[in-house]
């Protein structure tokens, strides 16, 4: 009888972009496998990667993702590959053109916002993101700050 590959848990997080949320407005998500090379899945289970200032493009058709750092794994020796490289990404063909039509828009660029793994395959999710201005985030975190304040006024006031 065989066993299903990745048998223990369903979804497991190795790493996320906690920046992309607060720098990029999220339009839309996808999910996309990646193509690992030597010993990097190794790496990754021992969460020994990075996803600061990573980027996705499509080029010559393909689904690429740039600057992922992926420690190289402690007795990897030669089969160990560059920590940072270009990765292909692995992604449907209309999927792809999809992203295509997305990032044909102004101001619109493709972020890894987490890298994760799902029934036993890496997996990175995808977001296409359109930058804030410094404006935007400074009225977020006003925002912010009212709401703290009027959480705070109404916990007093339930006080009394």
């Amino acid at each position: 009888m065989a066993v299903a590959r990745g048998s223990g848990a369903e979804e497991r997080t190795f790493a996320t972009n906690r920046k992309a949320r607060r720098d990029y407005e999220i339009l839309e998500s996808f999910e996309a496998g990646i193509a690992l090379g030597g010993t990097e899945i190794k790496s990754i289970r021992q969460h020994r990667l990075s996803l600061d200032d990573s980027f996705a493009r499509i080029d010559g058709g393909e689904l690429l993702l740039y600057n992922m750092y992926v420690g190289p794994y402690a007795q990897g020796g030669r089969f160990n590959v560059e920590p940072v490289r270009v990765r292909k990404l692995l992604m449907h063909r209309r999927e792809i053109d999809r992203l295509a039509g997305w990032l044909a828009q102004r101001r619109v660029t493709l972020i890894p916002l987490r890298v994760y793994e799902r029934h036993g395959l890496a997996k990175v999710e995808l977001a296409v993101g359109r930058g804030k201005r410094a404006f935007e985030k400074r009225d977020r975190i006003r925002e912010r700050e009212m709401d703290r304040e009027i959480q705070r006024a109404i916990r007093t006031q339930q006080k009394r």
